[in-house]
């Protein structure tokens, strides 16, 4: 680690934080330390007040990734045509952070600049509530299930693709719901808001509205890949 340059911390949320004194004591003062968490504003914030003497962090968070962890389940490809938010104004805040922006490229990411509070709300609305709103739905449907298998073994494709997310495991999720509280949960109010408007209107004209809007909403996300 002394000798490091690049210094690349793969920990949950959680861990990373408790690592950040002792790798600041012990990496070099040329060197950049970065992360790949899914929640920012907590670690940036700690981080902030462990490096001040040459080594430099840089909040990073690959948008990529699957539902399966493990070394079997490695991707050559997985940042490939991607996102990969990284914390500041740009990477002409210093000449460490312009590199490791080339080296992204050249894995086939795209960087995105923003600050931790931007990107931590930004992702409690188009993946933690998701993932936690694909749990909630697991969770109805497996109280749902009798003892013949019914409705589960009759389920389609549609049900497959909502669910996809639900088999992340819950040590992957933990820190992030613990460092992204209160952005989670705005996101989940705002969902159970929104089927409640659905439950109170469904023998009205205005589902139609509603199907309108997620249509757009599923198109945008086509047009990104």
């Amino acid at each position: 680690m002394r000798d490091a340059d690049l210094i690349y911390i793969a920990l949950p949320v959680g861990a990373a934080i408790e690592s950040l004194e002792e790798i600041a004591n012990h990496c070099v003062a040329r060197a950049l330390v970065t992360d790949a968490g899914s929640t920012k504003a907590a670690i940036c914030r700690v981080a902030s007040g462990k490096f001040g003497r040459g080594a430099l962090f840089l909040g990073g968070h690959p948008i990529a990734g699957k539902e399966l962890s493990g070394i079997e389940n490695a991707d050559a490809e997985l940042f490939r045509r991607s996102k990969y938010v990284l914390i500041g104004t740009g990477p002409e805040q210093d000449e460490r952070m312009r590199r490791f922006a080339e080296l992204l490229r050249a894995l086939g990411a795209e960087p995105v600049w923003c600050d931790a509070e931007t990107h931590d709300w930004a992702m409690a609305v188009v993946s933690q509530m998701p993932q936690l709103v694909a749990v909630a739905l697991a969770r109805v449907i497996a109280d749902e299930t009798d003892e013949k298998g019914l409705p589960v073994s009759l389920a389609g494709r549609g049900l497959r693709d909502l669910l996809r997310i639900a088999g992340s495991p819950y040590d992957v999720w933990r820190d992030i719901c613990l460092t992204n509280t209160e952005n989670i949960a705005r996101s989940l109010d705002r969902v159970a808001q929104a089927i409640e408007f659905l439950r109170t209107r469904l023998a009205s004209r205005e589902l139609e509205g509603e199907f309108r809007t997620a249509n757009e909403v599923y198109n945008s996300l086509r047009n990104l890949q």
